[in-house]
């Protein structure tokens, strides 16, 4: 049954819980979120928005460093003439090009990354606003699973929505000083940008950081527990991309787990397991996430939590306790903004009456924003190599792309899968840069079903990077004499 005038209490600001209210506003609810830290939760002021920021810079800075290969002649530096305050130059990029002149400034960096940061969260707050929804600054937990209580006021809801997030996980011997031991929330309050860098866990957010500062000029050493980078990726795509983070005079540490990080006078030092030593001016720690789901009466409402922490869910965002939702990175279900806003919406949807669709996470489209990027989609390079999907794989170097060498793009690829026999598209990865753009033709191809000869038929621009999604899909074709 339609509940237009329901209550909802939502606990958490972030991208689960915000658009969970817009969503409960529109229907007709009467919606009033918890938060603690600041609208947009901590994607928007501290992780997602931040970072990806950073990178834009950084992406900026590789541009200008390869201007000379376009044809493009980079003005040399005034004899004498000093960085700019908090800068690291281009140098490691200069010392193998022999001509790269950019410098990064870091206050000025810092200061624009937290200005959008605070200005996408005051966007944020303006739309709740404009919806009618009514925001309160505190702590809440739960009163029971029909109540929420903040600051010793007790709301009663008849739906509440846990979106409480998560925290940079802390390595037992490596606490965050904020200052030179440092989890990535603490990067942009630093007066310069790291010369030397230790980034410690080489998964989507060590390998992105490591890739924007290495950018930027920091020599970056990169810590990776695994044989490769990105081990929980396309093993391609980790490849090409673990070969341009060592020709860009990266330092890539295979096989090689972090015990301890301690401070020294004035800088660092990373002890691996076997007792092999790492010295740096600073020290970056990526090594995963807890859920903020402690002291907030989950258990005692009734609401289950996994061994780590983590909310349990259904794929309409139920928990195990009657009336009780829960969305984004607190249920440890893929940690993206797009995952967290969509179990958001489905919560709402499905307590409020609405014609709603579970989850479909293996639909959901992700991108690790490096230097190139790598976007994915639907079924995984192993799933088809150990047979669990009946599929048929092309895969495009880029370098062949005609946009691509205008451009001077040399890293990356287009990957299509197709199940056998009926070609329809599967999934796909692509490594170039703007995958993160790139990969909604092939999301929509994975959402809609569509045939590799439908997207083979399309026109594509040319020339153009996409042009490579249509070429893949035609090499893809089966003649009408091998269809089944």
């Amino acid at each position: 049954m339609n509940q237009p005038h329901a209550r909802i209490v939502i606990l958490g600001g972030g991208p689960g819980g915000y658009e969970a209210a817009l969503v409960a506003a529109q229907v007709g609810a009467q919606v009033t979120v918890v938060d603690s830290d600041g609208l947009g939760g901590a994607c928007v002021l501290t992780d997602c928005v931040p970072s990806k920021t950073l990178i834009a810079t950084s992406t900026t800075m590789s541009v200008v460093n390869g201007a000379e290969d376009l044809g493009i002649r980079v003005g040399a530096d005034p004899a004498g003439g000093a960085p700019a305050r908090g800068a690291v130059s281009g140098r490691a990029s200069a010392v193998r090009a022999g001509r790269s002149h950019a410098s990064a400034d870091a206050p000025r960096l810092y200061a624009r990354v937290k200005a959008l940061a605070q200005a996408q969260s005051a966007d944020v707050a303006k739309r709740l606003a404009a919806e009618g929804v009514e925001t309160i600054t505190g702590r809440g937990g739960l009163g029971g699973p029909d109540a929420v209580i903040v600051d010793g006021q007790r709301i009663q809801a008849d739906a509440v929505l846990i979106a409480t997030g998560a925290m940079p996980r802390v390595l037992p011997g490596a606490e965050p000083d904020g200052e030179r031991i440092l989890n990535w929330r603490q990067l942009y309050d630093l007066p310069e940008l790291p010369p030397e860098l230790i980034v410690v866990g080489s998964g989507v957010t060590g390998a992105e950081f490591a890739s924007a500062y290495q950018a930027l000029g920091s020599q970056v050493t990169l810590v990776s527990s695994r044989e490769r980078v990105l081990p929980h990726e396309d093993a391609d795509a980790a490849m090409v991309l673990e070969d341009v983070f060592r020709r860009r005079g990266m330092m890539v540490l295979s096989r090689s787990r972090a015990a301890a990080v301690k401070r020294t006078r004035d800088g660092v030092v990373v002890t691996l397991e076997g007792g092999r030593t790492v010295r740096g001016s600073h020290c970056l720690l990526t090594v995963g996430m807890e859920p903020a789901t402690r002291n907030l009466g989950l258990e005692e409402a009734g609401v289950t939590l996994d061994g780590r922490g983590f909310v349990e869910v259904d794929r309409v965002s139920r928990t195990t306790a009657r009336g009780v939702y829960a969305a984004g990175d607190c249920t440890g279900v893929m940690m993206l903004a797009s995952v967290a806003a969509m179990q958001g919406r489905i919560a709402m949807w499905h307590t409020l009456g609405e014609a709603v669709q579970p989850i479909r996470l293996d639909h959901v489209a992700a991108t690790i924003f490096t230097d190139p990027e790598i976007a994915t989609v639907g079924v995984t390079a192993n799933a088809v190599e150990s047979g669990a999907e009946d599929a048929v794989a092309v895969k495009l170097p880029l370098a062949t792309n005609a946009r691509a060498k205008m451009q001077g793009f040399r890293d990356g690829f287009v990957k299509l899968f197709a199940r056998r026999g009926t070609g329809i598209v599967l999934g796909g990865v692509v490594v170039a840069p703007r995958a993160s753009e790139l990969i909604l033709g092939v999301s929509l191809a994975v959402e809609q079903s569509l045939t590799v000869d439908q997207m083979a038929h399309t026109f594509a621009v040319y020339p153009s990077l996409s042009g490579s999604l249509t070429e893949a899909a035609r090499r893809l074709m089966l003649p009408a004499s091998g269809r089944r």
